[in-house]
């Protein structure tokens, strides 16, 4: 791992484990390049100004990116970058922030993703826009679900409205529509992606447990992954994997030019 194009030393990584105060985006690279880079770079850009009132350069995140894959520029790997300060502890978090840039990266998965049997717990992330390092709530529940069985867990609002997936976007097909549901939540890249490229229309809807057995079809987003299908939620089932809807989306997101790093 590099922090600012350098290896990193366990004295300057200790704040991320002791304040946790950071953010951070994770991609697929293939032979160097990525699907979305520059909107992965401008979410680093926003999130920065939003922690750390500060200003990022993304075109030196984009060489420290190169620096870091080395050997491995021609792999299949995901990169996570993250922003935090070294400088910044628990007494001295107030202070003007120097944000330091942390690579890391790790063999992506090959193949289709299996489809994912969700469980659904009440819980919404601080500040669900930004893609902060705060992952303790996310994680416990991800734990939870695991140990009763799921693969992942599906947070629901207050009001029990659905939002996303602990690490992943959530979509449904209902009569050959994509609905998406209406909540505050992280906006992915790859969910962004497909938006641009779809001919429809954008169809968010606030939807809640009752609303999935109306559902075709379920389906989660994220870099790593593509598109990956959900096979239920808590007691509501479908085949997913066999939708043909879910067969154009990973064929249109496929099709997506990759960039550069």
């Amino acid at each position: 791992m590099d922090l600012n194009g350098a290896p990193a030393t366990p004295d300057q990584l200790k704040v991320l484990a002791l304040t946790n105060y950071g953010h951070f985006t994770s991609m697929l690279v293939e032979k160097g390049e990525v699907r979305g880079l520059s909107l992965h770079m401008a979410r680093l850009a926003r999130d920065c100004r939003q922690l750390f009132d500060q200003d990022l350069d993304t075109d030196q995140v984009r060489g420290y990116v190169r620096n870091a894959l080395g050997e491995h520029a021609g792999d299949r790997v995901v990169v996570r970058v993250t922003v935090f300060d070294p400088a910044l502890d628990l007494g001295t978090i107030g202070h003007d922030a120097n944000p330091h840039v942390l690579v890391t990266h790790r063999a992506a998965g090959s193949g289709a993703p299996a489809p994912w049997r969700l469980q659904a717990a009440a819980y919404q992330r601080d500040m669900p826009s930004v893609k902060h390092v705060g992952l303790w709530g996310t994680m416990q529940r991800r734990r939870a679900a695991q140990r009763d069985g799921y693969d992942d867990v599906l947070f629901l609002n207050p009001d029990g409205t659905i939002s996303e997936v602990a690490t992943s976007n959530i979509g449904f097909v209902r009569e050959g529509r994509i609905i998406w549901p209406r909540s505050a939540y992280l906006a992915g890249i790859t969910m962004t992606l497909l938006h641009q490229e779809l001919d429809e229309q954008i169809v968010t809807e606030p939807l809640t447990l009752s609303d999935l057995p109306s559902m075709d079809a379920a389906f989660a987003t994220n870099a790593a992954t593509g598109v990956r299908a959900v096979s239920s939620i808590d007691s509501t089932e479908w085949a997913s994997e066999s939708h043909p809807v879910l067969k154009e989306l990973r064929e249109l997101y496929a099709d997506i030019p990759a960039e550069p790093v």
